[in-house]
């Protein structure tokens, strides 16, 4: 799934050592917030990719800086090329200047469902109205109707406002909103936030039948019993680190990093056992393992985690302390 090497084949969007990093506050009190480190991520044409971790971890940082919506004050390094099928030239998305980012990519090859979406649309306008307004500046051929039928809504909510939707019906709408440019890539971020089990599985479902028609899709969440049901790969992150990668069946079966093993053990069907302590801050990341402290397996973890890689799988830890790790994947410790 990842790799620092050529791309998984059918990759839309390959991640490369993203770092994203913010330096808050002022003179002696200044302190860098390291969002992202070093993150290995491929977004492949027909997959449901779900990034999972705690709140804080820094899922949302990604997105905003694939998508440019990151402020003035964060640094970035790494590269992100997305490379559409059949429609146009790559587009290297870290370096784009703003104009490309809003004439070639946002809502065109890559939609977003924001956190909250109700938020993002006009109190004073109708959905329709604004779906409408959507389509005519991306110049798409959809009508909302159309839009309407993808996001399984009925069409009535057209003439609602955003203040007359359901929870559920908000996210939807969102939804809809991102798919009026059909873009080859669609990042959901934490699109079932607030909704009841019922409505988390409908979004989730909808949004796997959009990766079925061919899309990569990326699903952020914290709710992993909902990745787990959709995912044809997860990434795991934990304290601005993709520390798992891989098919979502092997990774959900078998993990190899203890913290992927604890989010699993923490579900109702495995006991119901929530992770020890607290992840830290980012602006307060300690040397070593970030996942140390709170690890039942640790051993001597003060250096970087090394990254290990087999079969389509990726895991960043120590491994010679790491048991769940496969035997052969800890004698080849840093091997591609």
């Amino acid at each position: 799934m990842t790799g620092p090497g050529s791309a998984a084949p059918g990759t839309v969007l390959a991640v490369r050592g993203l770092d994203v990093a913010f330096r808050v506050g002022r003179g002696r009190r200044a302190r860098t917030v390291r969002a992202v480190t070093d993150a290995d991520l491929d977004l492949r044409a027909g997959r449901l990719t779900a990034l999972v971790g705690e709140s804080g971890c820094g899922k949302s940082v990604l997105t905003e800086a694939l998508t440019g919506l990151l402020p003035g004050t964060a640094s970035i390094r790494g590269s992100a090329l997305l490379t559409p099928p059949e429609r146009s030239d790559p587009v290297e998305l870290l370096t784009a200047p703003e104009s490309v980012l809003r004439d070639r990519v946002r809502g065109r090859l890559v939609g977003l469902v924001p956190q909250s979406a109700a938020t993002h649309f006009t109190p004073t306008r109708t959905v329709g109205a604004q779906l409408r307004e959507t389509l005519a500046r991306l110049g798409a051929t959809a009508t909302v109707a159309d839009l309407l039928d993808r996001a399984a809504l009925p069409r009535h909510v057209a003439a609602l406002h955003p203040h007359e939707l359901s929870g559920g019906q908000a996210q939807r709408a969102g939804l809809a909103a991102a798919l009026a440019g059909d873009p080859p890539v669609l990042l959901a971020d934490e699109p079932t936030a607030g909704l009841d089990r019922p409505l988390v599985d409908h979004v989730t479902t909808l949004l796997a039948g959009l990766a079925a028609e061919g899309r990569a899709v990326l699903l952020i969440t914290h709710d992993l019993r909902a990745a787990r049901a959709v995912a044809d790969d997860v990434a795991v992150m934990y304290a601005s680190r993709l520390v798992e990668t891989g098919p979502a069946d092997d990774v959900f079966a078998a993990p190899w990093h203890p913290y992927t093993a604890g989010l699993l053990g923490a579900l109702p069907d495995a006991g119901f056992t929530p992770v020890p302590g607290h992840p830290p801050e980012l602006s307060a990341l300690p040397d070593g393992c970030a996942f140390a402290p709170r690890c039942p397996v640790s051993g001597d973890c003060s250096g970087d985690p090394v990254p290990v890689r087999r079969g389509g799988r990726s895991v960043s830890c120590h491994p010679p302390t790491a048991p769940a790790l496969p035997a052969a994947a800890r004698s080849g410790a840093g091997s591609r």
